[in-house]
């Protein structure tokens, strides 16, 4: 989850962050300052979002020639489709003078990508082709010697994750695990028809915190909780990078909408208790990925400051439903649209509460096992500690007992 490279630790009172990691159930939550300081903000950028992190759908990059640039804690990222097909990864430095060879959130597609400084030219996959004003007359000068900085990019069931620092490992290890989960689902073959941008007056971990609990769903989600039992289903134990767990549908609903009914087709080859729950994943640190019967939901978050966030939700479906004329997503769009809304308010209130010096790292309930397994590695991370084996209070196979119709955790993880 973190590239800790440079070594240290964050700017925060170390008993405070101890407490955050200390056993379930004994532990609070993060010091206050980690949520509202901006050299704890600085830190989180240069050790968490420098590592493997998630971009977004490759969908947007599928024509070669697209080309899209992205802020992260190591740097600007450029994303360049070759005529190879192949998705690259560089570092959005030209090799002359360092400008910006694609404004950060600007996506555009040329047959060969350009610098707007001096117009050094590299081919798409990052060699530089044409370097302006006399270098071919300068003796020894080497174009091979001049091509962009290339970075580690995966491209997994549909999502494009890159390694900007270089040094956070192979992506297997980071998501192992996390196959057997998602795989069934097959979200690299599903279509995205909707998506919604949203700008939050939040910190980033804020977000994560409420997609792990739904604590809170009876005080704010009663269209939710008619749909999905608010207290149903279990987390499960990551072997990678990422946590999530399920939770089930209500007899009479087959997916999650406000009726709970389905204007799709459920996903080829789910299984029969995929079919009847609902699946939660946070892939860290940023992608929030929940996978329905029917469709797969996906949010990627951008921290932008301390206390600002960007995030941008998408909705996939499979091809023969939205190829199909007149096909409407909003029966599952207009559904977590809402839900979205009341969840960013509740998390912009926690974050105008958090501002105050009053406000006290509180005590975790039971029913929020998720949001330690997530305070947990944080707090570690800001210790210079690495992860817990022990921080996976959420289950263990044979202390599980089902309710009755709920999967089992091996079925969950088929």
């Amino acid at each position: 989850m973190f590239n800790q490279a440079r070594g240290t630790v964050a700017p925060l009172p170390a008993d405070d962050v101890a407490a955050s990691y200390a056993a379930f159930g004994t532990s609070r939550m993060l010091p206050r300052l980690a949520y509202v300081d901006p050299a704890v903000y600085d830190w989180e950028q240069a050790n968490i979002f420098s590592g493997w992190m998630c971009l977004g759908r490759g969908e947007k990059f599928a024509e070669a020639g697209t080309q899209t640039s992205v802020e992260t804690g190591a740097g600007g990222v450029l994303l360049v489709r070759g005529d190879d097909g192949e998705l690259r990864a560089f570092a959005n430095v030209c090799r002359h003078r360092g400008h910006e060879l694609v404004p950060c959130g600007v996506t555009k597609q040329t047959k060969s990508i350009v610098c707007p400084y001096h117009a050094w030219t590299y081919k798409l996959d990052g060699s530089l082709r044409n370097a302006p004003g006399g270098f071919r007359d300068v003796e020894d000068f080497d174009k091979t010697q001049f091509g962009l900085a290339e970075l580690n990019v995966v491209e997994w069931h549909g999502w494009v994750f890159v390694d900007p620092s270089g040094q956070s490992g192979p992506f297997e290890e980071h998501a192992a695990g996390l196959e057997q989960v998602v795989a069934n689902y097959k979200p690299e073959n599903l279509v995205t028809v909707a998506s919604h941008s949203y700008t939050l007056e939040t910190n980033w971990k804020v977000i994560v915190e409420n997609y792990q609990e739904c604590y809170h769903c009876p005080s704010i989600h009663p269209e939710l909780c008619r749909v999905s039992p608010p207290q149903s289903g279990e987390n499960l134990e990551p072997d990678g990078e990422w946590m999530g767990g399920w939770m089930d549908l209500e007899a009479h609903a087959t997916t999650m909408s406000l009726d709970g009914t389905s204007g799709g087709v459920a996903i080829e080859g789910l299984t029969d208790v995929e079919m009847r729950t609902v699946m939660y994943v946070v892939a860290f640190p940023n992608l929030l990925i929940s996978l329905h019967p029917d469709y797969v939901m996906t949010h990627t978050l951008r921290p932008i400051s301390a206390d600002r966030t960007f995030v941008e939700c998408s909705w996939a479906f499979p091809r023969e439903v939205a190829e199909r004329p007149g096909f409407d997503p909003s029966y599952a769009v207009d559904f977590w649209d809402l839900t979205n809304r009341q969840d960013w308010a509740a998390c912009e209130s926690v974050q105008r509460g958090l501002t105050s010096p009053h406000a006290i790292p509180g005590p975790l309930a039971p029913e929020e096992d998720g949001v330690y397994q997530f305070v947990s590695r944080v707090a570690r991370a800001y210790a210079g500690l690495g992860r817990a084996d022990d921080a996976r209070p959420s289950m263990k196979a044979e202390d599980v007992v089902p309710a009755e119709g709920a999967p089992s955790v091996d079925e969950a993880t088929v």
